[in-house]
């Protein structure tokens, strides 16, 4: 029987506007509306309007709210400002990824946490079961939320026609509640998962259609365009950005991924803390490392690393990138082998050599 793909409240305007959907974390998605390459420069040249409605919500409430997420999460939670927003990572007990979030801070007692689409249910149930006595309460407002995001270097001239909330003086990471689009309730971020400037905008999805309308009408005269899931991969890899299932997992730790920043040892005691402190100490049994290649294949997911006639390790990621104009990719290569000259990725029976590259790939 073919898998019920869910759909967010902007699949019309999707079909309207001649998108090739596809199956995405159980969402029936916009891959590329023009072309994955045209949309990508878009976002880092003019703007790119994406649909993330299918990203999940969580409300985390109560006395113990920011103890409760301090003694779950990798980073630091009771020192967030009000009106600022954290990424972070939360771990099982051997340091594998749950699941990389990030969490905002709306008053003394209460976050909202934005969860990645494919584990809103895992990630709930996973927090829920370590409430204990914790006074606290974890709420699914996964269904109450639609999500855009408004990425490039004009998103904010773009933005600032549509609501008067103070963008210019938003930092990065912090966040305003208001109105954009005669839309209420609002939650506008300088956050994104591009590497270009921007916004994301949560919003009641009974708003999502006429927000998301009016931000293309106001930008198209600036060169924004809908912009699908194809051109979001590939923006991320550029910066570097992990996904989970590729760069994290419940296989790969915050170490292992290169996001030891995230994993804050001084804290008291969160789950996965041992385990992590001790790949911290003894280094990790493998790594994430960045790639290009001088070549015009691509390296995609689960092609074997070799070093000489080695197995060593596999690609977790890989694309074209639009700016570099070559091939660049992530892969997990065991200890010992990260920085090795002499790596090649098996491309379809051919050994293509590495060229190790430092992070990010575009500044």
């Amino acid at each position: 029987m073919p898998e019920t793909l869910a759909r967010t409240p902007l699949y019309a305007l999707h079909v309207e506007l001649g998108a090739r959907l596809v199956p995405f974390a159980g969402w029936e998605m916009p891959v590329q509306y023009t072309g994955i390459i045209e949309e990508h420069l878009a976002v880092r040249r003019t703007a790119g309007l994406f649909d993330v409605s299918h990203m999940g919500e969580a409300r985390v409430r109560g006395a113990d709210a920011a103890t409760f997420l301090d003694g779950i999460m990798t980073n630091e939670m009771a020192s967030i400002r009000i009106g600022t927003a954290r990424y972070t990572v939360m771990c099982q007990p051997d340091g594998g990824c749950v699941d990389d979030l990030i969490v905002y801070r709306l008053a003394e007692t209460e976050f909202l946490i934005c969860l990645n689409a494919s584990n809103a249910p895992k990630d709930i149930a996973w927090m829920r079961s370590l409430i204990g006595k914790a006074k606290v309460e974890i709420i699914d407002e996964c269904n109450d939320w639609a999500q855009l995001a408004l990425q490039g270097p004009l998103a904010e001239q773009i933005l600032a026609t549509l609501t008067s909330l103070p963008l210019a003086t938003l930092k990065r990471f912090a966040f305003v509640i208001g109105e954009v689009a005669g839309a209420a309730g609002c939650i506008v971020s300088r956050t994104g998962y591009t590497g270009s400037p921007g916004f994301e905008i949560y919003l009641p999805s009974t708003s999502a259609d006429k927000v998301a309308r009016a931000l293309l009408a106001a930008g198209r005269p600036l060169g924004l365009i809908p912009t699908g899931l194809g051109a979001r991969d590939s923006l991320r890899l550029e910066a570097h950005y992990p996904l989970y299932g590729h760069e994290i997992s419940e296989r790969i730790s915050p170490i292992q991924a290169g996001l030891g920043w995230t994993v804050k040892f001084a804290k008291p005691a969160f789950v996965g803390r041992e385990a992590l402190a001790r790949q911290a100490e003894g280094g990790p049994p493998s790594s994430v490392i960045l790639f290009s290649l001088d070549d015009r294949r691509i390296a995609r997911q689960g092609a074997a690393i070799f070093a000489g006639e080695i197995s060593v390790g596999e690609v977790l990621s890989g694309t074209l990138s639009p700016l570099l104009n070559k091939p660049i990719g992530t892969a997990l290569v065991a200890a010992g082998y990260a920085g090795s000259a002499d790596l090649c990725v098996d491309i379809r029976g051919h050994r293509i050599p590495l060229l190790i590259a430092t992070a990010p790939f575009v500044k």
